[in-house]
């Protein structure tokens, strides 16, 4: 059996996150840089992904910062075409990227925050992971990560659109477990309640439903993304696919 650090271990992996430059998107990267990947950081704001990009070379990795719309698919197909001629493959894809407007009704979602909503959440990923995962399966296998939501199977009504997206995006790892397997493992991880920048929005009594909802009787602190995310993208995770995981404190089990 190999050593547990040479199990964890990405060196010489290329890892490519949406929205990559913030969150737990950011703390991906410079989790997955320490393990040994060069990073390709992808995200709306080119300035915030080089920022990023700049910690991980510091760590002595490669990084690219990429700005994308990742909703697109002209973006998506450019992405990938950019990202094979500089690094050649992609061996880690994590799918980060995700958008959920506010709204005071459903009759008030019009059809336009709809499409953003699904094309950010559903089709983004759909486009990436069939042209990467493509790659992946004729190369030398790799890994898809969907950063889902615990909304997929507890949804509020203020999230209605997201939750049907990540609903979605569940349904897509599994069938692309099956499409890309056996050399291409694919999962999702749900994350609930994270304490990231989004979460400074909240109010007071939805920070006290977490803490009275939850088995932890808090929120997640970013970096506990960092567990899941480095065991399914490594060698760790050999025999775990078609995965849907909760992060999320035991919250509204």
């Amino acid at each position: 059996m190999e050593s547990v650090e040479k199990l964890y271990s990405l060196e010489g992996k290329t890892a490519l996150i949406t929205g990559g430059s913030r969150g737990l998107g950011k703390e991906m990267a410079i989790a997955f840089a320490k393990a040994g990947a060069d990073v390709i950081i992808v995200s709306r704001t080119l300035e915030a992904c080089q920022e990023v990009a700049a910690e991980v070379e510091a760590l002595g990795r490669r990084a690219l910062a990429y700005s994308c719309h990742t909703g697109r698919w002209e973006d998506i197909n450019q992405l990938v075409e950019d990202v094979y001629k500089e690094f050649n493959k992609v061996d880690i894809l994590v799918n980060n990227a995700g958008k959920s407007p506010l709204y005071d009704s459903l009759a008030d979602v019009n059809e336009k925050l709809w499409d953003s909503v699904l094309a950010i959440n559903l089709k983004g990923p759909f486009r990436l992971s069939s042209l990467i995962g493509q790659k992946m399966y004729e190369s030398d296998g790799g890994s898809i990560i969907n950063i889902s939501s615990t909304a997929a199977t507890n949804p509020t009504p203020k999230e209605v659109p997201y939750a049907a997206a990540k609903a979605g995006l569940n349904t897509l790892s599994l069938a692309m477990a099956k499409t890309y397997g056996p050399n291409v493992r694919v999962n999702s991880v749900m994350p609930g309640p994270f304490l990231t920048d989004i979460s400074k929005a909240w109010d007071e009594s939805a920070l006290k439903k977490i803490e009275q909802e939850s088995f932890l009787n808090r929120g997640g602190e970013p970096h506990e993304i960092v567990g899941i995310v480095l065991y399914l993208a490594s060698d760790a995770a050999s025999f775990t696919t078609g995965a849907v995981i909760p992060v999320d404190g035991g919250y509204l089990k």
